[in-house]
């Protein structure tokens, strides 16, 4: 009877080769990898026709989701590897690591433990792959070697290496006949873990005796030639076996939870430990590379460059290619390496491809080195309905899963792309941010741009949301009526509202509207009513082109604007500066939202108490000022009527903070009333005129902010016209009265007041 103990580094091309090359030379009768037992019954789906790597194990609680853990394999995984040979041979496979039933269940205890001593967990938790934490059992009082954190950076180290990565590219990647590489690995760990003054924690012995009561349990079972995948850091515990009573009181008493597991796609990004994945690499588009092209000398990998630069429209010759890799290999050569890494590829490539642009080199490193490759299952591989209900749907509406992200402009005119948006949307409200909404230019309704990106994370969403239904129209309804109940938010209730009627939804939609009906009624809160009618119009602008009732939301409107118009005057007054700028901003898009309407009732009641507001004394300025312009916009104050309501605002008469508040609320949005109407301007101009010094600097910071919100067309004209001295027609004066240098000194204050300071003054002779 033997036992081989193959310790590799996880997601390794020199391992994953050498494991393969092993197998096959010994040809062992049962195969133990490294891996959740938990997952045994769904590894015959390994060797599918149409499993595509990179893939993952995904293991979760069926009652808790968010629960789980992910186990991805790359094609150049040595378990990876090891699973094919077993399944392709016919011979018997297994996982041999801790079982998540009993790791979730751990992790559960040590938070109840947790909170139960009010106490946040300390610097001895030790993460654990993904979504597990565990606490560990004991802490050393002795400084620890953290090696077993990266057991092969002590290795690069030690043999002169900065780059525990460059290390084992050199060692393992660019080597061949490693036939006792194994053997040197595990001598090699067996160093570090008797140097390492760090206690395993309880988890770590509890993993790595279940992985030697694995190894006795096939020897019970007179397997004879037994072949076992591991990490490179516990194949010394598998080696050097304890006695077996000593593992089964470590193991004695373990809880349990249930645990289900499937397959997903999964993603080379996500596989990199800039995702933040423990077991993570560096370059997992480049170990791809060298696992299919092991004898590449950097031509292939120049000639991708080179493509990927020629999709971007960037001219790349094949004089390119052949000077980067003549430079690559002649620096290996000054290092003394076999053949050119990664890093003389890189070096060779920014100097001759990139022409020394770093931002360049990003682009090879996100789409070459990383590579956005997601994998693929196969279709009738057991999943959860709902995740079927979703793929369906993205194969008929053709909008496939991608790991680099795709833009899509919808036209909802179109059948099809409705579809697409309404899925879109049942997705959003389902929490699962595959894609996100952007503005798109142009007038009307009709067109939405989404941009879209797959997160295999997303597979735990799906299936913590499947509680609430098979289908995504069933789980989105569902889902918001209990998101709409358990808020309570007149808000909120009203932002899920929008937000549900384009995802066509009748039966939630209906409850929402209840409930938002007998939330107004309830609220005697202006503000939040104002709060929430631009999203309720907004809702009605779906009206054509989805389909949509918009009368289902438009009796609530009009009763929520009645009310507001009764109780919004009395709300204007005796409102500090910070509260009357957010009213000022919710008068914005009130107003907007009731022009959207177009119903007569509604603007008028709005128009009524615009006029209420406007002629209180006891109006905050800045209200007061935005509500006269609203009324000279409806063409309600004319002529004199808003050059006299114009005038008194300005008059010297007020108080020069007031009046400067009362022209930023008249002019807030546009400034393009003071170019066409003269008498404004010059009311404007000769109350900056007449302000004193001391007035003129208190009032600055707020006529600066109102003029900064004009556009920048606006403010040239308006400094244009302070140029040519505003308008000639209102004001006559003879040429022998006119004072041309006592004119010339307001000038510079007047673009100051308008920010325009670069705009050159006249010159003497004008």
């Amino acid at each position: 009877m033997a036992i081989h103990i193959l310790g590799i580094r996880h997601h390794g091309p020199g391992s994953a080769k050498n494991v393969k090359a092993f197998l096959e030379a010994m040809r062992p009768d049962i195969v133990l990898v490294e891996g959740p037992p938990d997952a045994d019954d769904i590894l015959q789906w390994a060797s599918h026709a149409e499993i595509k790597p990179p893939v993952a194990i995904l293991c979760y609680q069926p009652d808790n989701p968010q629960q789980s853990v992910f186990y991805p394999f790359a094609i150049f995984s040595p378990e990876w590897q090891a699973i094919q040979y077993a399944r392709k041979n016919n011979i018997h496979l297994r996982f041999m690591d801790l079982p998540m039933a009993h790791q979730f269940a751990l992790y559960n205890e040590a938070k109840e433990k947790q909170a139960a001593e009010e106490k946040n967990i300390d610097d001895t938790t030790e993460p654990a792959i993904n979504n597990s934490n565990f606490r560990n059992g004991e802490a050393t009082s002795e400084p620890a070697i953290e090696i077993k954190k990266d057991p092969i950076g002590h290795l690069a180290a030690a043999a002169g290496y900065e780059d525990g990565e460059k290390w084992w590219e050199h060692m393992f990647e660019h080597r061949s006949n490693n036939e006792e590489v194994f053997i040197a690995v595990n001598e090699a760990m067996q160093a570090l873990r008797e140097i390492n003054l760090q206690k395993e924690s309880r988890r770590e012995q509890l993993r790595e005796a279940w992985m030697r009561k694995a190894i006795r349990q096939a020897e019970k079972e007179m397997f004879q030639n037994i072949a076992v995948i591991c990490g490179a850091w516990h194949a010394p515990a598998l080696i050097n076996m304890p006695k077996q009573k000593e593992d089964n009181d470590i193991l004695k008493g373990l809880p349990k939870v249930k645990v289900d597991c499937t397959w997903i796609p999964w993603t080379y990004s996500r596989l990199s430990f800039y995702s933040g994945y423990g077991a993570g690499i560096a370059s997992p588009g480049w170990y791809d590379h060298i696992w299919q092209y092991p004898k590449d000398d950097g031509t292939r990998w120049m000639a991708k460059v080179a493509k990927l630069f020629r999709s971007k429209n960037m001219d790349t010759s094949v004089a390119h290619v052949m000077e980067a890799v003549r430079l690559a290999n002649a620096l290996a050569s000054l290092r003394r390496y076999a053949k050119a890494g990664l890093e003389e590829l890189n070096e060779a490539s920014l100097s001759v491809i990139c022409n020394g642009e770093n931002v360049l080199m990003q682009l090879i490193q996100n789409e070459l080195i990383v590579s956005d490759l997601i994998g693929e299952v196969p279709a009738d591989i057991p999943k959860p309905p709902l995740q079927v209900d979703i793929e369906r749907q993205q194969k008929k509406l053709r909008l496939p899963p991608t790991a680099d992200f795709k833009d899509y402009i919808l036209d909802l005119r179109k059948d099809t792309d409705l579809e697409r948006s309404i899925f879109l949307h049942r997705l959003v409200l389902l929490e699962m941010k595959w894609g996100n909404k952007y503005d798109v230019g142009g007038k009307g309704t009709f067109k939405e741009q989404w941009r879209l990106q797959w997160d295999p994370a997303f597979s735990i969403d799906i299936i913590e949301k499947g509680n609430w239904g098979n289908t995504t129209a069933e789980a989105a309804s569902k889902f918001v009526i209990h998101s709409a109940e358990k808020s309570g938010s007149l808000s909120d209730v009203s932002s899920l509202l929008a937000a549900t009627i384009p995802a066509e939804l009748p039966a939630a939609i209906e409850i929402l509207i209840h409930q938002i009906n007998n939330l107004a009624a309830a609220s005697g809160d202006v503000i939040q009513l104002m709060e929430v009618i631009p999203p309720l119009v907004n809702v009605s602008r779906y009206g054509n082109v989805r389909k949509t009732d918009a009368a289902l939301v438009l009796g609530i409107v009009q009763g929520m604007i009645t009310r507001i118009c009764i109780s919004l005057p009395s709300a204007c007054t005796a409102v500090d500066e910070e509260a009357a700028q957010h009213l000022l901003e919710l008068f914005f898009k009130l107003n907007d939202a009731v022009n959207v309407l177009e119903e007569k009732d509604i603007t008028a009641q709005w128009q009524n108490a615009l006029q209420a507001i406007a002629f209180n004394k006891n109006t905050s300025p800045v209200i007061a000022g935005y509500a006269t312009r609203l009324l000279s916009d409806y063409k309600i104050l004319q002529g004199n009527e808003l050059i006299s309501a114009f005038s008194f605002a300005m008059s010297s008469a007020s108080e020069p903070a007031k009046a400067a508040a009362w022209a930023e609320g008249f002019l807030k949005g546009s400034g393009t009333i003071l170019l066409i109407d003269n008498d404004l301007w010059n009311i404007v101009n000769n109350w900056v005129e007449q302000l004193n010094e001391e007035a003129f600097t208190q009032v600055l910071p707020l006529l600066r902010r109102t003029f900064s919100g004009f556009t920048q067309p606006e403010r040239r004209k308006l400094g244009e016209k302070v140029k040519t001295g505003g308008s000639k027609t209102i004001v006559r004066v003879a040429d022998s009265d006119f004072d041309h240098q006592r004119a010339a000194q307001g000038i510079p204050i007047v673009l100051q007041l308008l920010g325009l300071g670069s705009i050159i003054h006249t010159n003497n002779n004008e």
